[in-house]
């Protein structure tokens, strides 16, 4: 009796092309206002192995939503000296301009990194 060849673990996708490359990473940055880092860790996930650009906006894109988590987690103790009201809000704000601003970016084509993040995926 014969084996039949081994297939591939998973089909190999064709790279994406640079103008879908830059809507998925421009989708990542504005699906993090929305969906917070759910959006962004499904088009990494979908999208990383199709191109360079999609995969280093994602990866930036959930590793600045999984930081502002983490901020925001952070301003609820603080919320019982009042201060976590005002630094919550803030949080709030710096992530919607820095998405909005990641987005711009990222459908100019221009690589970008936010700000005050930490580096959670690669």
């Amino acid at each position: 009796m014969t084996m039949p060849p081994p297939q591939p673990p998973h089909p190999v996708a064709p790279p994406l092309s640079p103008q879908d490359e830059k809507l998925w990473a421009t989708l990542a940055h504005l699906a993090g206002i929305i969906f917070s880092p759910w959006g962004a860790l499904i088009i990494y996930l979908v999208f990383r192995d199709r191109g360079p650009f999609v995969r280093a906006h994602s990866a930036a894109a959930l590793n600045f939503q999984l930081t502002m988590i983490i901020a925001s987690i952070i301003c609820i103790p603080l919320m019982f000296v009042f201060v976590g009201f005002v630094l919550l809000a803030a949080v709030g704000v710096f992530a919607l301009v820095i998405e909005i601003l990641a987005a711009v970016k990222a459908n100019q084509g221009e690589w970008y990194t936010p700000p005050l993040t930490i580096r959670f995926v690669s």
